[in-house]
């Protein structure tokens, strides 16, 4: 026999001795942030509802700070709605909370009257406008009615697609042939991002090239970044990238092997809906016979005036390399797709670039400024800008079969590029002054026609047909106009997306081109360009899969003359023709 009181203590404390260890590893958190209106100011009062899985609906109201918090919460995907008088509601999906974690969201609540001015810049009619369309300012609404009819705000810019893992992989044939440091004949990129916490990502992405003769020592580009977000007002990013790119004859040139070690440092702060400002700068740290650093800063300031209308400044210190990577990325900024770009876009913009004359290596330095206005009406965009650029030791293109003479020991004026059969040959420093006009109009809803007029200063060889060792004193800035046609549209039944573009450069022995720096919606390569993108309908892949194609000066124009040391001719152009290519898969 027991006692019934001495029974059930030892109940109790054997149920407590099992229980006990499962509540003692399960650390609560919490999800806290402020509730404020478009403009900034605090919103007191307002309903803040936890709703999640993991636990009953909690709802707690904001203080005099527009600030809120709701603890104990246990681990699992949670939303958030926020509602107010006078506002529409306001919902993040997805939040996940980690034991012992504790989160920060912010919301910004908008008015029917803002939802209704900001939400038609996302229709298809205006896919192809211009950026100012495209960047995310002020947490910018979306429309969304929820199954049980309430409508609410949207905040996409951190919707949980962001917060999912994404990757892509591309397989590409054909150099784009721009000289030293071109991507290799086969080249193998790949992107993984993963989201960090609430607010941060992290992103991998790189390359892999070898050339097809199989001795060629592979070229090879990594990436990490790291981008984080705070309020909705500044998103700070930081990024290590190592590269080695192709080299020369290793037996001739001991050394001559290019690789770099670079860091990024950015930070994008936008203040209302008004003033977006990014700032950074990259160090690199180049070894290549022997050891150079470059410094390259940029920042730009876009204040938008009216909803139609942007003023902009511009800095940077970099020539952009705008080749095949670039354009998609563009492409997918244009479209609206939420996918990363597939072949490592940027990553070639890495690479410095580099010349030689008498055996000293040289890295190119920039320096361009540029002002700009933007306005749409309707259908029509409109673009003018004023630049100011000044570029020391400039690596010129040249293309031709040399001799092993003239490729290593025995000149020391050209680096050549063992891929594309191109080279690059020092030019002159040279600084001008010059404008640009643009004008895009949307023909039809997938037919889109730009055209862009440009006049400054260029590199031009005043006499043709002089030794490629003497060419540069030949070589003088001098002042040219450019237009370029370009027409972009996606074909409806194919879903095709293509670009054909044409751009003429005055005067006959123009080195490079007018507005080196041209990353307006009118930027064209120079002559005859066309890029096409096709998606491929595949059932079998999880994923999005397409096919690529690049071609550039497919007529082979802008080609100046020069003599090589054995007689034969060479020349130096504005871009090569090449033809680039393959598949891309997104997941």
């Amino acid at each position: 026999m027991f006692r019934k009181p001495g029974f059930l203590a030892v109940i109790a404390m054997m149920v407590t001795a099992v229980s006990l260890p499962a509540w003692s590893g399960t650390a609560s958190g919490a999800i806290s942030g402020y509730v404020r209106d478009a403009s900034g100011a605090p919103q007191m009062g307002a309903v803040v509802e936890v709703l999640g899985s993991a636990a009953q609906a909690l709802k707690v109201f904001t203080d005099d700070r527009g600030f809120y918090s709701v603890a104990t919460l246990l681990p699992g995907t949670y939303s958030v709605k926020v509602s107010a008088p006078s506002f529409l509601p306001s919902l993040r999906e997805k939040i996940g909370v980690r034991a012992g974690a504790k989160l920060m969201v912010n919301v910004t609540l908008t008015t029917l009257f803002e939802a209704i001015q900001l939400v038609p810049l996302r229709a298809p009619v205006d896919d192809d406008d211009w950026k100012w369309t495209l960047r995310s300012v002020a947490n910018r609404p979306i429309l969304r009615v929820l199954p049980d009819g309430t409508t609410v705000v949207a905040q996409s810019g951190e919707s949980a697609a962001d917060r999912d893992l994404k990757g892509s992989l591309s397989f590409m044939a054909g150099s784009p042939g721009q000289g030293f440091g071109s991507a290799a004949d086969m080249n193998a990129g790949f992107t993984v991002q993963r989201s960090l916490l609430s607010n941060g990502t992290v992103r991998l992405n790189g390359s892999l090239g070898y050339g097809t003769d199989g001795q060629s020592i592979p070229a090879a580009v990594l990436r990490t970044t790291y981008t984080n977000r705070f309020n909705g007002m500044f998103e700070p990013s930081f990024a290590i990238t190592a590269l080695r790119v192709n080299s020369l004859d290793q037996n001739a040139m001991p050394g001559a092997a290019l690789e770099a070690l670079s860091v990024t440092s950015s930070d994008r702060i936008v203040l209302g809906n008004k003033l977006e400002m990014k700032l950074g700068s990259e160090l690199q740290a180049i070894q290549f016979m022997g050891r150079v650093h470059a410094f390259k800063p940029f920042a730009s300031a876009d204040l938008h005036l009216t909803p139609n209308t942007l003023l902009e400044y511009q800095y940077t210190s970099s020539i952009p390399n705008l080749g095949l990577e670039d354009r998609l990325g563009k492409d997918n900024d244009r479209l609206g797709e939420d996918r990363l770009d597939s072949t490592s876009a940027g990553l070639s913009e890495t690479a410095p670039r580099m010349s030689m004359t008498g055996f000293v290596p040289a890295v190119e330095r920039a320096h361009h400024q540029e002002v700009s206005l933007s306005q749409r009406v309707g259908k029509t965009s409109m673009q003018v800008a004023f630049y100011s650029d000044n570029i020391t030791d400039p690596a010129l293109i040249g293309i031709g079969e040399m001799t092993p003479g003239e490729m290593t020991a025995e000149s020391g004026e050209v680096l050549p590029d063992v891929y594309s059969g191109t080279f690059n040959y020092q030019g002159n420093d040279f600084a001008t002054t010059g404008m640009r006009v643009v004008v895009q109009r949307k023909l039809l809803s997938d037919l889109t026609a730009t055209l862009d007029y440009a006049y400054g200063g260029v590199l031009d060889l005043s006499r043709p047909d002089v030794q490629l060792q003497d060419a540069r004193q030949w070589i003088h800035a001098e002042q040219r106009h450019a237009v370029a046609a370009k027409f972009s549209g996606t074909m409806p039944k194919a879903k095709t997306h293509w670009i054909a573009s044409y751009r003429y450069t005055g005067g006959h022995r123009a080195l490079t081109p007018v507005d080196l720096f041209d990353t307006s919606p009118g930027q064209a390569g120079p002559y005859l360009n066309l890029f096409i993108r096709q998606p491929i309908p595949a059932s079998f892949l999880a994923g999005h899969m397409e096919i690529l194609m690049d071609l550039r000066n497919l007529l082979a124009q802008g080609y100046v003359p020069v003599m090589g040391k054995d007689g034969r001719t060479l020349y130096l152009v504005q871009s090569a023709r090449s033809v680039r290519g393959g598949v891309a898969f997104s997941f």
